[in-house]
């Protein structure tokens, strides 16, 4: 270690002046009284690594997935959950190249997905499944696994980035992007389907999207929706797709809810679109009519999230047309499982973000 090194470090370590932070942890799945507060050991950052104060974390659907046993990837118990966070960095180790101490950051959702295709290896490290997640004071990662948040957003903003936002301009783009004039269908008001109605519009799509309320019709079309569909109303709501564009269908669909949608997706789509394939929110399921599948001509896409490069991608295009994120509300750090509950009551529109 060279002597610059050494002097940096000690004096960050002298303003940190901590040796103890708390984290969360689920000592075991299946409800919400698992998830307890712990007092742990600060971590200290190696070469290439830096220590992050978390500012503020978010919810995911994934998040309810892995606490109820229900997450489709292995997952154990005993790891910090979340897997989005914003923060500050406030301590380096050595031959740290991409950061300093004082820059605001936010985490990409696989650690190890820098560009490229898609690697199932990427899926061995993910955070609060079979690794440590944000929920937690401070938190030591690789530099590799972190972007700069944009200068416009608070971290309570940034926060809902690394999963919904990345996973909807990676539907929203990949090696057959959307195109302006195009037509794309959301469903519902989750995090995932409130961004890609946001970057679709700045694509310069027509965007349809569906959901239960008047009041969250209004929301979504204040958000850029140019038609909203309540699945309440209309049960069979491909029927109101296909009127609004003609019989012709939509260019995208960004499936979200899985087995309980996914029949009416397919009824909605064009014939050659794609189905982006994301979540499993709806869990209600009838067979999937192979006949309709066959002759949709569509494309079937799984969407992984994204890579740190989708990341940077995004950003850039957040920054030039100064998107925000839609927020629900905001909990303390003390009340992580209230957030928690209001994230499963499904009353909410937009992230439930934690500020710490």
């Amino acid at each position: 270690m060279s002597a610059f090194y050494g002097e940096r470090e000690d004096r960050e370590s002298l303003a940190i002046g901590n040796t103890k932070m708390q984290s969360y942890r689920f000592k075991q799945f299946g409800n919400l009284e698992n998830l307890a507060l712990h007092q742990e050991d600060m971590p200290v950052p190696q070469a290439r690594e830096v220590l992050v104060r978390v500012r503020a974390t978010s919810l995911n659907y994934r998040d309810l997935a892995i606490m109820n046993g229900q997450y489709t990837l292995p997952s154990s118990p005993g790891h910090i959950p979340l897997s989005d966070a914003a923060g500050e960095v406030i301590q380096i180790g050595q031959r740290v190249e991409r950061f300093k101490v004082g820059d605001r950051v936010v985490n990409t959702f696989m650690p190890r997905w820098f560009g490229g295709a898609f690697q199932a290896s990427a899926r061995d490290e993910l955070y609060g499944s079979n690794r440590d997640g944000w929920l937690t004071e401070y938190k030591v990662v690789s530099e590799e696994s972190l972007l700069s948040l944009p200068d416009y957003l608070s971290f309570e903003q940034g926060a809902t980035l690394p999963c919904a936002a990345v996973t909807a301009w990676a539907a929203l783009n990949g090696d057959r992007p959307v195109k302006a004039g195009e037509t794309v269908l959301t469903l519902g008001s989750g995090g995932v389907s409130l961004f890609a109605i946001q970057l679709a519009k700045i694509m310069g799509a027509r965007v349809i999207a569906t959901t239960s309320s008047e009041a969250k019709a209004a929301q979504l079309k204040a958000l850029g929706a140019d038609e909203v569909i309540s699945y309440v109303q209309h049960p069979e709501w491909s029927q109101e797709v296909l009127r609004l564009t003609c019989g012709q269908g939509v260019n995208r669909v960004i499936e979200v809810g899985g087995p309980g949608t996914l029949n009416q997706s397919i009824h909605s789509i064009g014939i050659g679109g794609e189905l982006a394939l994301i979540g499993f929110v709806a869990q209600d399921a009838e067979a999937i009519n192979f006949f309709s599948l066959f002759k949709s001509a569509a494309r079937f896409r799984v969407i992984s999230v994204g890579s740190r490069e989708d990341f940077e991608q995004m950003n850039r295009a957040l920054v030039q047309h100064k998107i925000m994120p839609v927020i629900d509300s905001v909990f303390p750090f003390a009340e992580a499982k209230q957030a928690w509950q209001r994230f499963d009551s499904r009353l909410h529109t937009g992230k439930i973000v934690i500020s710490h």
